[in-house]
């Protein structure tokens, strides 16, 4: 929000510097998080310069051009070519001299270089006053009538004004400071208990308002629930002109474009006191009738952008007997607002519902000066008030009359909040005790009336612009934030509690694995739980109906909330392959959400909605940098698997206790590890589909892992590691060469192991080769398995060495169809 510094001095008689009272404004929660110094002429006018011109001939090749000499006070007069009709010898001009920039829009400008035009040299630009953004006129230069030095800078000439314009970041909750008034009113605040100097706040005065006549009649008809309050007023026999300069002046500064002075006074007034207003010309209201009302859905109405829109059907909209007139709040309508023609308005100054601008300002995607102050709650006792301040103005810039009287619908009064405050409880939460005497200077100075006191507190009454302000630690921020957060001190004693931590402990356990993963070249990733509401339409694994929508949702990228890591994943991998970083490994920790279809009409809504937590892996490009030692290796499954496994290794869990599947997903070319109790899938490893992978514009392999990391939580081992004493006899390993059905996993070999024997067989079963060719029967190949025996008590014999090998291989051929291959 911009806040102009001579502006505020209008309401707060002060001398302080710019630099202090930014200082002040921070100190209190208005952080300023830049000012500048700005004028009303874009650039300055940097490099423009009175000149007379001391000659102007024809050019001999042009019809229209002009060949010129003039002094802008330099040792030599230069040489310009002109294309302006009126130029003559003997006049005062303004000239844009090399270097200086001609704005041509807002943002857009060229800057004048010394150049030739048919054959002339030209040095600079004799300006029009559109060329100088004084107004919008070109119809030829700009000619100087008064006596002026040739060669005076045209910044002093025009007297350009110029101020400093603070930037604040306004915090939601600050719906009263929204406004020049409502920051002066904190600043004077702060000078009289900071810098304990006597200064009040000079508002506006408005006793010379009066109803010069009652000759126009006007009827109004509103819903209190979506606008508890709506004022109004006529002014008949305006004049619609440009606004003087002091007026244009000061929106210009602000960064807001003058129109003309009706709709420049109502944007004044807003930006002084905080409440919007607006102008309808009185002659397009029917019958002099205005209703506030919602209307049905589908209903058209077009906007002053010239952009037709389709209401919702919770818009507030004005309007007169047959059509709506604006959409209250936030924008008016393209044919009933001020033009050159006007010459009676009807002046609206409002209190509409917060809730009700807000929705239709996100749904229709418009963020307007009224609506930025409506959606955070204007001041409802304020509307005549800033009516008469504009009314006032008006006559005194458009020879208007006031000429009706004030129609002031507001049946439900907003009764100003009183709030018990207790000195201990202040204590409390501030942290040191600060004098009663200093709290009533810091509430009063606020405008913060105290009704009562006594030893043990106050009660306040609480004037309806803090409407963020209704409880008793609402009043202990308002006075910790002018008595200043940097005043309470640090205690240096040292405090601590024991305390009880749960086991098992989610965030070391989730620490340790980042650790790793870290530690193998993966960087952890953070992604946005709101998404696009298109990845979830048409998507088979994940359909729609099973999405939380966001009832207000920001955007329609942010319309959902996301159902699974991947997508979010794959954006990240799409934005740096796109980025010529094509070989990345990330994971990322989050939470997921969706409908709990079977549950959604529970009267308990925690079961209508699932959440948990997953860990997402991804890999794609090359593993590692190649080097002269070693060459690029590109990531695949069995990398991807290796990482799952040491996880599974890593948190002590026994990967066979889950049900091995193949992946049901269409996303994933993969496998599956299912939690044989709740039968919920634990785990998703494997090759992303390339159909999706191209929707992220990723034509490279990407490998994933899924962890469903609250059922990993609760497959931890709650027993503590136990050590032993290393073994003192050896090992044994002995090779199978097995033929074995296509279709056969080393996972079905593994289990089928460790359950034919258990007490001598080490659990670290190998897979050192793998064999398809033709020297292999159609539909087989060849797994070389690496067996390991020991006992803990005494040295193997080769009987029974043979006997276990004898028993694995029986059960291999009777379970699996396995043979031995010679």
């Amino acid at each position: 929000m911009k806040i102009s510094y001579n502006w505020l001095k209008d309401y707060v008689p002060t001398n302080l510097s710019v630099e202090k009272v930014a200082d002040l404004l921070t100190f209190c929660g208005l952080e300023v998080e830049d000012f500048e110094l700005v004028e009303t002429i874009k650039g300055g006018l940097k490099n423009f310069f009175v000149g007379e011109v001391l000659t102007c001939e024809n050019h001999p090749d042009s019809d229209h051009l002009h060949i010129t000499t003039v002094d802008v006070g330099g040792e030599l007069p230069l040489n310009i070519v002109c294309g302006a009709h009126n130029v003559a010898k003997g006049q005062k001009v303004i000239v844009a001299t090399i270097g200086a920039k001609i704005y041509t829009s807002e943002d857009e400008y060229f800057v004048i270089k010394k150049s030739k035009l048919r054959g002339y040299v030209s040095e600079g630009m004799i300006c029009s006053e559109k060329e100088l953004q004084i107004n919008d006129n070109h119809e030829g230069i700009m000619v100087i009538e008064e006596v002026v030095k040739a060669g005076t800078p045209a910044k002093e000439y025009l007297k350009i004004p110029e101020d400093y314009v603070f930037e604040i970041g306004l915090t939601p909750n600050r719906s009263d400071a929204t406004s020049h008034i409502g920051v002066g009113r904190d600043l004077v605040a702060l000078i009289q208990t900071q810098l304990k100097e006597d200064i009040c706040l000079n508002l506006p005065n408005v006793d010379k308002f009066k109803i010069d006549n009652e000759e126009v009649k006007i009827e109004i008809i509103t819903d209190s629930s979506i606008c508890p309050r709506y004022s109004g007023i006529t002014i008949s026999n305006i004049e619609v002109k440009d606004s003087p300069e002091w007026l244009a002046d000061r929106l210009k500064l602000i960064g807001l474009r003058p129109i003309n002075n009706i709709v420049d006074i109502t944007n004044y007034v807003l930006f002084e006191m905080g409440q919007p207003l607006h102008a309808f010309d009185f002659d397009k209201i029917e019958d002099g009738k205005i209703e506030v009302k919602t209307l049905p859905k589908g209903t058209k109405f077009t906007t002053l952008d010239v952009v037709e829109r389709e209401l919702n059907g919770k818009e507030i909209m004005i309007c007169n007997k047959d059509m709506a007139m604006c959409m209250g709040g936030i924008y008016g309508g393209i044919d009933f607002g001020v033009t050159k023609e006007t010459k009676t308005i009807f002046l609206e100054s409002a209190y509409f519902n917060p809730v009700a601008i807000r929705k239709a300002s996100k749904h229709h995607g418009l963020k307007t000066d009224a609506s930025f102050r409506y959606e955070r709650g204007t001041d409802p006792n304020i509307t005549i008030y800033a009516l008469k301040r504009a009314a006032l103005l008006i006559k005194e810039l458009a020879s208007g009359e006031i000429s009706s009287n004030i129609v002031d619908i507001y049946p439900n009064v907003v009764k100003q909040a009183e709030i018990d405050v207790n000195f201990e409880r202040v204590y409390s939460l501030i942290g040191k005790r600060i004098e009663p005497e200093t709290i009533k200077t810091i509430l009063s100075s606020l405008n913060i009336t105290i009704i009562n006191e006594d030893e043990s507190g106050l009660r306040v009454s609480v004037p309806t612009n803090k409407v963020d302000v209704l409880r008793e630690c609402d009043i202990v921020e308002e006075i910790l934030r002018i008595y200043g957060y940097d005043n309470i001190e640090v205690t240096s004693d040292v405090k601590s509690s024991l305390t009880v931590q749960k086991k098992p402990n989610t965030e070391k356990i989730q620490n340790l694995i980042s650790d790793y993963l870290a530690s193998n070249g993966f960087n952890e990733i953070m992604n946005n739980s709101l998404t696009k509401t298109s990845y979830y339409e048409n998507n088979q694994d994940f359909p729609i109906e099973k999405s939380v929508s966001i009832l207000n949702a920001l955007s329609k990228d942010l319309g959902i909330m996301r159902q699974i890591l991947l997508l979010g994943g794959l954006e990240t991998l799409s934005y740096n392959i796109n980025r010529k970083t094509n070989n990345i490994k990330a994971f990322e920790f989050g939470n997921c959400y969706n409908k709990n279809i079977d549950q959604f009409d529970s009267e308990n809504i925690t079961k209508r909605y699932n959440e948990e937590k997953h860990l997402l892996l991804l890999t794609t490009g090359s593993t590692s940098e190649g080097s002269w030692q070693k060459r690029e290796k590109e990531t695949d499954f069995y990398y991807l698997k290796n990482i799952v496994m040491n996880i599974f290794q890593r948190l002590r869990i026994d990967a066979s206790r889950f049900v091995l599947n193949e992946s049901s997903l269409n996303y994933l070319q993969g496998i599956e590890y299912i939690n044989r109790d709740s039968n919920k899938t634990i785990l998703s490893f494997g090759k992303l589909n390339p159909k999706i992978g191209k929707q992220f514009d990723i034509k490279q392999d990407v490998f994933l892992a899924d962890f469903n990391w609250d059922l990993i939580i609760k497959s931890l081992n709650s027993k503590d590691i136990k050590y032993e004493e290393v073994s003192k006899f050896p090992e044994v390993k002995r090779d199978l060469a097995l033929v074995l059905d296509m279709n056969t996993n080393f996972s079905d070999i593994e289990n089928l192991a460790y359950q034919l024997e258990r007490k001598y067989l080490k659990r670290n079963i190998s897979l050192f080769d793998v064999y398809q060719g033709d020297k292999l029967p159609e539909g087989k190949k060849q797994y070389a398995l690496s067996f390991t025996l020991e006992d803990k008590e005494k040295t193997l014999t080769d009987n029974q060495i043979d006997s276990i090998m004898k028993k694995l291989l029986r059960g291999f051929e009777e379970k699996l169809g396995a043979k031995l291959r010679g």
